[in-house]
């Protein structure tokens, strides 16, 4: 694997003059591959005393980083320069973990290895799976992947300490095969069943389905379209920038954290609501639309009128178009349901949420385009995966885009990250002894 070796953002010749009421600043403007333009203000506070405010980073750069480029304007996501539609239309999962990465599409042995080495670490320590041992029954998923994942730790101090990029490599596929192994485990604990010990002879999807689904004397035979789905949903779902979970990893990666428990702490970030359990509130929603026995236009309307039903799944953060991957896992879900030759009813009140919103005004207007979440829950519901592990399958998927930005992090060895803030607390007071309290 190549070393990183890439520079930061551009310097242009250009720069940014701050007025400030005692002060004039000049700054510069990095210009990224993308023609992205920014404003680099790392000796603001240094030169002027100012800082910049901007409560919930959602107009400030953290880092530079050549792994996920979005345009939400105009609905592009790219690994590492491929499009998205070119990686779900050709590649497979664990072939698109290796280039984000390593930074390259795999060559065939370098695929044939890393392939080898997910099936030799795919086994979990026996002293690590009875751990599961010491959770209660009705333990959250998400609970016990973030535990587990610092307990795994314990059992490979040798990669505590990474050193260069074949250790990397190696503890990146300990990674993406023990938290596998652990979600099938995790799930099969919830259900009082017995653990499925992987299988080497198959694939990472097809061998997570068999670990989920299969029971003693009989073996769960995943179909070809089930299998393609789970590989969209988890290649779709492996990287997409600065978001929470992503940055939380750099922040606590910043700190010399190891790769273990920078990852844990990402399972912790990704576990809200408005994060990696959104495509949880959409299956919530359409159960609640067909529970209400209203038409879905009806429901369209009271959300419109700013009534309390609040329609899920749609908008994004940086998305102002169609979230592309959205479009990937629409026809994912047909072919599912086509091969299930049975309708599902929520599948049919999601479609047709869709069509109001793709052809409403209010919707046009204000850019609410059905995301990845509206699609992604409706997918796993149909392959029989319980609502409470949708957010570890989020969490699998996304495991790739993590280490590769621990790397990223790693190699630029960057200071510790350390925001401000504007303080509006008190001024200074002093201490009152109790008894003089009221």
């Amino acid at each position: 694997m190549d070393k990183y070796s890439r520079g930061k953002a551009t310097t242009a010749s250009e720069v940014a003059t701050l007025t400030l009421p005692d002060a004039k600043v000049e700054l510069p403007i990095r210009i990224g591959t993308e023609n992205e333009r920014s404003v680099d203000i790392s000796e603001l506070r240094s030169e002027s005393g100012y800082i910049t405010l901007d409560e919930g980073y959602g107009n400030t750069g953290a880092c530079s980083s050549e792994i996920c480029f979005i345009d939400g304007e105009q609905g592009i996501l790219r690994y590492r320069g491929y499009p998205i539609e070119q990686l779900a239309e050709n590649s497979r999962f664990t072939e698109v973990a290796w280039l984000l990465i390593s930074g390259e599409l795999p060559t065939q042995s370098q695929a044939a290895d890393f392939s080898a080495l997910l099936t030799e670490y795919e086994l979990l320590h026996e002293g690590l799976r009875h751990h599961f041992e010491g959770f209660p029954p009705d333990a959250h998923p998400m609970a016990m992947l973030s535990t587990m994942i610092n307990a795994a730790s314990c059992y490979h101090p040798d990669l505590l300490e990474l050193t260069d990029d074949d250790h990397l490599m190696e503890a990146a596929a300990k990674l993406m095969s023990k938290v596998r192994t652990i979600a099938a485990f995790s799930y099969r604990k919830s259900k009082g069943q017995p653990i499925v010990y992987p299988d080497p002879a198959l694939s990472y999807c097809r061998n997570f389905l068999h670990m989920m689904f299969s029971i003693p004397y009989a073996q769960y035979e995943a179909s070809p379209t089930m299998v393609r789905a789970l590989t969209l949903f988890l290649l779709l779902h492996a990287e997409h920038e600065q978001n929470c979970s992503t940055s939380t990893v750099r922040m606590v990666g910043s700190s010399g954290a190891n790769l273990f428990a920078s990852v844990a702490a990402a399972v912790c970030a990704l576990w809200g609501p408005l994060h990696g359990g959104a495509n949880v509130e959409v299956m919530r929603m359409l159960e609640q639309i067909q529970d209400s026995g209203a038409s879905v236009r009806e429901i369209v309307d009271r959300a419109k009128s700013g009534d309390s039903f609040r329609l899920m799944g749609f908008g994004h953060r940086v998305y102002k178009n169609f979230d592309p991957r959205a479009l990937i896992l629409k026809k994912a879900a047909d072919d599912l349901f086509s091969e299930m030759g049975k309708a599902d009813p929520l599948l049919q009140i999601a479609e047709e949420l869709e069509e109001i919103a793709l052809n409403d005004e209010y919707f046009i207007e204000r850019k609410l385009y059905p995301n990845v979440d509206f699609y992604s829950g409706i997918i796993l519901r149909a392959m029989g995966i319980p609502r409470n592990m949708f957010t570890v399958m989020f969490a699998i998927g996304r495991m790739p885009g993590w280490i590769a930005h621990w790397r990223e992090q790693f190699h630029a060895a960057d200071r510790i990250h350390r925001p401000r803030q504007l303080y509006i607390g008190p001024t200074k007071r002093d201490y009152v002894p109790m008894d003089q309290r009221r």
